[in-house]
């Protein structure tokens, strides 16, 4: 009775930092779509075109550099800046024009870049799946709990709370974080005063895509990079954002937590309607608290 009852704690320790560990993967992409979506109230279809574009430009980065441990942490910087750079030219040529437009249509602009990009991505990469190594030292397993646990997701429980801590730094403690966090709820006023309110709303939208690429290269060792690895990330992380709080930040992170555990527990407790556990706990919480479980920005 003692052994099973051991297995059973082991199993459940397991499944809980497993699913830890998903759902940093998941705020990291989802605090970059609440941030453009608090700041400028655009909702990003294209989002997850862009974690996935991370995903195979650190894919490419990497084999470039013939893997390894630097190939593995100058893909992990340099793909994220990549997306940057395609979202500044997206936001500059683009939706620098569409910002007062109704929220149907730059939802229907964002689904047509969703689609353009997706075969722009096919174009470049191919419709081969591809695949990253991790670094040798973040390769293999510890016991935590006398459960065997991946090294790498125990990375990723790392880089979750510091890209947390980073953003609330950036919003709360810097001049151009003040800005924004003001733009998102009086741009009017903001540019009023003098503050150039299109180069603000042009570095929210450019972060909140680096966030996304950076989703995409941290995720890339675990699976497999593929097209259409995009269509999962942006529902769920659309999903994520409406639970915990149309553009609060940590909202999302609340939103990711309860996704990434029922997921993880669903596939403990009943493996063949793993799927259905986290969408049935977004519906209780929308049933519970329709506005998000904190408050909203919009």
């Amino acid at each position: 009775m003692e052994t099973g009852q051991s297995i059973t704690l082991a199993a459940l320790s397991s499944h809980l930092l497993v699913g830890l560990s998903r759902a940093m993967i998941l705020f990291i992409v989802s605090s970059g779509l609440s941030f453009v979506l608090g700041v400028l109230r655009v909702p990003n279809v294209a989002h997850g075109s862009l974690y996935m574009i991370g995903a195979f430009a650190a894919f490419s980065i990497s084999t470039a550099l013939g893997g390894g441990a630097l190939g593995f942490w100058l893909a992990l910087i340099l793909s994220p800046l990549v997306v940057a750079l395609i979202a500044l030219i997206a936001e500059r040529s683009l939706f620098c024009h569409l910002y007062e437009r109704e929220h149907l249509m730059l939802l229907l602009f964002t689904f047509a870049l969703m689609l353009i990009l997706g075969d722009l991505t096919k174009i470049v990469w191919g419709a081969d799946y591809r695949s990253i190594t991790a670094p040798p030292f973040l390769q293999g397993s510890v016991s935590i709990f006398d459960s065997p646990f991946p090294k790498y997701n125990l990375f990723l429980l790392i880089i979750g709370p510091i890209v947390a801590i980073g953003l609330w730094l950036f919003s709360s403690k810097t001049k151009i974080g003040k800005i924004a966090r003001a733009a998102a709820v009086d741009r009017e006023m903001v540019g009023a005063i003098g503050i150039n309110v299109s180069w603000v709303f042009a570095f929210a939208f450019v972060l909140g895509c680096f966030l996304a690429g950076l989703g995409g290269a941290l995720v890339s060792p675990t699976i497999s990079v593929t097209l259409g690895m995009d269509h999962d990330i942006i529902i769920e992380a659309f999903l994520i954002v409406t639970i915990g709080g149309l553009g609060n930040m940590w909202g999302a992170l609340v939103g990711s937590l309860i996704f990434g555990i029922t997921q993880s527990f669903g596939v403990l407790f009943w493996p063949q309607f793993a799927i259905v556990f986290p969408y049935a706990a977004v519906v209780i919480v929308l049933t519970l608290k329709p506005t998000g479980m904190l408050k909203s920005v919009w």
